[in-house]
């Protein structure tokens, strides 16, 4: 785990393997697909499905995600604090999708209001969902967790990011190319963690493969917004008893 924690913070992503069992992962996809699809944050087309506020649509998710394998990883992560979800969503890539991610950086949170705050914009709404980009701190503090539910490689999306890239700020996009020749792609097992800075620059191709690419994306952070602004999806992750379980093996991508 120190070796995957170091490679994050020096290259700004790593992966961690067999963080959920195949039972743990069956239960996750059982759970998601006996959901009833009535929200407007379920969004389906050919080429993707996508759940957003995840914990808010399928509550009982909650439990099956915070195993005590994934608050070891947690209190890795984060040693000096309990961190709490900020954001939550299901990817599911189908087959042979055409669906692709252009390079990019996740430079928005989503919060419960829009206020007249110093450093923090531009702001953007869709629907009752409110967007801004805040302060270089705060995406600092954030760290992603995508738990993959299926084998994912270069034939069915895995992410490609640049090594570093998260060291640099916010890049502009006619800046993206410069970076781009440095790329590597992260292979990841079903039942593993990939874990990303927000600042990192990333991408995903389209699907060659037969195989489905099903990840639930998961962000965690410290941080406290200024003002009363909170995150949309905050939830607390109360402490729980601690139970015996294997040390989580280190592999970097």
């Amino acid at each position: 785990m120190p070796g995957a924690v170091q490679h994050l913070r020096k290259k700004g992503y790593a992966t961690l393997p067999d963080i959920y069992s195949p039972v743990e992962v069956a239960a996750l996809l059982e759970t998601i697909e006996a959901a009833e699809a009535t929200s407007s944050n379920f969004r389906r087309s050919q080429d993707v499905f996508a759940i957003r506020n995840l914990l808010g649509e399928i509550p009982q998710l909650r439990e099956q995600l915070l195993t005590p394998r994934l608050r070891e990883v947690l209190a890795a992560l984060f040693p000096n604090a309990t961190p709490h979800l900020t954001k939550a969503i299901y990817f599911d890539k189908p087959a042979g999708s055409n669906w692709l991610v252009a390079w990019h950086q996740d430079v928005m949170i989503s919060v419960d209001r829009r206020l007249n705050l110093l450093g923090y914009g531009p702001w953007s709404s869709k629907g009752d969902e409110v967007t801004v980009r805040p302060p270089h701190a705060i995406l600092e503090s954030i760290i992603t967790l995508r738990l993959h539910l299926d084998d994912c490689d270069e034939t069915n999306g895995a992410l490609r990011v640049v090594p570093g890239s998260h060291r640099h700020g916010v890049i502009l996009n006619e800046e993206h190319s410069s970076y781009t020749p440095q790329a590597v792609t992260c292979p990841v097992p079903a039942g593993g963690l990939m874990l990303m800075q927000p600042l990192t620059l990333h991408a995903s191709n389209r699907s060659t493969s037969p195989h489905p690419r099903r990840v639930i994306h998961l962000e965690f952070s410290t941080a406290e917004l200024p003002n009363g602004l909170q995150w949309r999806e905050r939830l607390e992750l109360h402490p729980t008893k601690e139970r015996h379980s294997e040390p989580a093996r280190n592999l970097a991508c």
